[in-house]
């Protein structure tokens, strides 16, 4: 059984990113009943956002002062940042700190985001994943969640995208694939939007919709610091590169803006699977 929150206990703070992912977690949590104060990432969150502080990548010791002045303990990291070089941030004398522990356990994107973790609880902090806290954020039940259905054909490239996506995520080197009999394209560095980019690219030309793009959740990821997303763009991408459908996870994804999600997919008859 989950302990339960003391309702005075409820005070969280979201590290907002760019994009539009912290909006909706920002509203979602409210909704749920936390007292949400938003911190956001200089050069990065989206200004109408209208945190209540704002610090550069670097320095985390003022946002920490904060919280800590007002009681809050909580804290979950929302939006896109990419993957930052973390020899081009300026710490501060507390951000330092936090890098060198970071940076001895830098072995790819995940293993920082989970000392990462550990060095904000050791300071007294818990990290806790939107997800959890706001299930409406992601699909909560497994199956189709459109109108259209994949077929024989579609379920034989679905298994094998979540084959290569769970290969190249237990490297820690993208989550996001895309296979149409073959494997067509893997994300790696450049992310998942730009992935995209180069499979419209190459499939410009194409006369006949075919093959899936799945984005899946890492084997072993720590699910708190920048779980995968899909949101409308990634509906038009897949679009654009004629591929017949999407593939998540169940309650480990973000789906920016569900409902437009959804509604758009049906519009362009392609459907989304989550998967347990």
């Amino acid at each position: 059984m989950k302990k339960q929150i003391k309702a005075n206990d409820k005070k969280i703070a979201l590290i907002a990113g760019a994009l539009q992912l912290p909006f909706f977690t920002r509203d979602a949590l409210r909704r749920a009943g936390w007292d949400v104060y938003v911190i956001g990432l200089k050069n990065f969150v989206d200004p109408a956002l209208q945190p209540d502080l704002v610090v550069r990548l670097g320095g985390a010791g003022r946002a920490i002062r904060e919280l800590r002045r007002r009681g809050i303990k909580r804290m979950t990291f929302v939006g896109a940042i990419g993957h930052p070089n973390l020899y081009d941030i300026r710490p501060d004398l507390w951000s330092l700190t936090a890098l060198i522990s970071i940076i001895k356990h830098q072995r790819g994107y995940d293993s920082m985001a989970t000392a990462l973790n550990k060095v904000l609880e050791k300071r007294g902090f818990k990290v806790v994943a939107a997800q959890d806290l706001a299930p409406e954020l992601t699909f909560e039940h497994a199956g189709i969640q459109t109108k259209t259905k994949p077929t024989k054909s579609d379920m034989s490239d679905i298994e094998r995208a979540i084959e290569v996506s769970h290969t190249i995520g237990r490297e820690d080197i993208g989550a996001s694939v895309v296979v149409d009999k073959q494997v067509i394209a893997v994300e790696a560095a450049e992310g998942t939007a730009r992935m995209l980019e180069r499979v419209v690219d190459m499939r410009r030309n194409k006369k006949r919709t075919s093959g899936v793009f799945a984005k899946m959740t890492k084997p072993g990821q720590d699910l708190r610091i920048d779980i995968p997303a899909i949101g409308v763009d990634t509906v038009r991408a897949v679009v654009a590169a004629h591929l017949r459908g999407i593939v998540v996870n169940t309650k480990t994804c973000f789906v920016v803006d569900r409902e437009n999600v959804i509604k758009e997919a049906n519009k362009a008859k392609i459907f989304i699977i989550a998967m347990d």
